[in-house]
């Protein structure tokens, strides 16, 4: 399966995203992480209203394999979480970057999306094994 990394999101060494949402910026995992996990089976996020911080944990992601923390690719206020991906993990699995989006967060430093990869860095160091 070759995997997609959408080139207005910017990615994190840890394999989150985050990108232009309609309420701020939209985090998830990238289709690598979920390529790596495997067949994701629950997911738990913080609540709306939560902060969370960069580099910091904000959730898990549990797969038959394991059980791997997410973590913050920049710093701010949650104000929705998908619910849907709650409900129906496997969304996760079908449209990473879509439908199986994980968190809206108000940044409280925008500058930090720019610490991240671009989707050309990203792709290079998912595929060459870095």
């Amino acid at each position: 399966m070759a995997l997609s990394f959408p080139a207005e999101l910017r990615y994190a060494d840890s394999h989150e995203y985050a990108g232009p949402a309609d309420s701020g910026v939209k985090v998830g995992i990238s289709a690598f992480a979920v390529d790596q996990l495997g067949d994701i089976v629950f997911v738990e996020l913080p609540e709306v209203g939560a902060s969370i911080e960069r580099g910091s944990s904000f959730g898990t992601v549990e797969s038959v394999k394991a059980v791997e923390e997410m973590y913050a690719p920049i710093s701010g206020t949650v104000v929705a979480c998908n619910q849907a991906v709650i409900d129906t993990p496997e969304l996760l699995q079908k449209d990473p970057y879509g439908e199986g989006w994980l968190l809206q967060v108000t940044p409280s430093d925008p500058d930090q999306m720019e610490q991240l990869m671009d989707s050309g860095t990203y792709a290079a160091k998912v595929e060459g094994g870095s």
